[in-house]
């Protein structure tokens, strides 16, 4: 899928907008312990909700190219809208989705970031689903860094239930990693890493069961 001639526009628009909404309502703050490197890049982070994306691309800034649940596709026109202007690359939940992975490296190629939640899918907490191959895959293939984001508090400010209320939200960016050539070496120094920001804000972790919203196919399981 090609971005639309609005991309351009919504991107100019939308990241201080959020970010100003995000500051007054929930107190968000951002932490980067190093530069985001030059695009090309795969950014990966956690994913507990449907704010994930616009806080992510809001605390990034620049264009990039999100993959998007297709189920997402179809059910609202103004998502649509949305989701289709801000060059979102849609992804099936089965098969392998090999047309998502194309245009992801075709994306990369091209010197676009991409953004990956490689639960694939909305988790209430950290550690309920193990963390899909293809971010390190796409980095591994692309020949580009693997940039590690946590993004806390968003499980509570909109849970799996769609409930919204005031609570802080904290992002945090990290180093770029050592892709391996082993995707699952990759993938465990990324959980570890997210997992030593979650032990950082306990309190950010929602509350309730532990639960998955959808489980899902991984996208680098066809490079196994």
């Amino acid at each position: 899928m090609t971005k639309p001639a609005r991309s351009g526009m919504l991107w100019k628009i939308s990241p201080p907008v959020v970010r100003t909404i995000g500051r007054a309502v929930f107190s968000l703050h951002v932490e980067r312990m190093a530069e985001l490197p030059k695009p090309p890049y795969v950014i990966a982070a956690n994913h507990y909700s449907h704010f994930d994306p616009p806080v992510l691309g809001a605390v990034i800034g620049h264009p990039m190219r999100f993959l998007a649940l297709s189920d997402l596709f179809g059910a609202n026109n103004l998502l649509d809208w949305l989701i289709e202007g801000y060059g979102a690359i849609p992804t099936p939940r089965v098969p392998v989705p090999v047309r998502t992975v194309k245009m992801a490296l075709r994306a990369l190629q091209e010197g676009e970031p991409v953004a990956v939640f490689p639960e694939a899918t909305r988790v209430s907490h950290w550690g309920v689903l193990p963390a899909k191959r293809g971010a390190a895959w796409l980095a591994r293939h692309a020949g580009v860094p693997l940039v590690p984001a946590a993004i806390l508090g968003t499980g509570r400010a909109f849970d799996l239930d769609g409930a919204i209320k005031r609570s802080p939200i904290r992002v945090v960016i990290g180093r770029k990693l050592n892709v391996s050539s082993d995707d699952h070496t990759t993938m465990s120094e990324w959980g570890a890493w997210i997992g030593s920001q979650v032990e950082r804000y306990p309190a950010l972790e929602p509350d309730g069961p532990r639960r998955a919203f959808h489980d899902f196919v991984d996208p680098g399981a066809r490079s196994s």
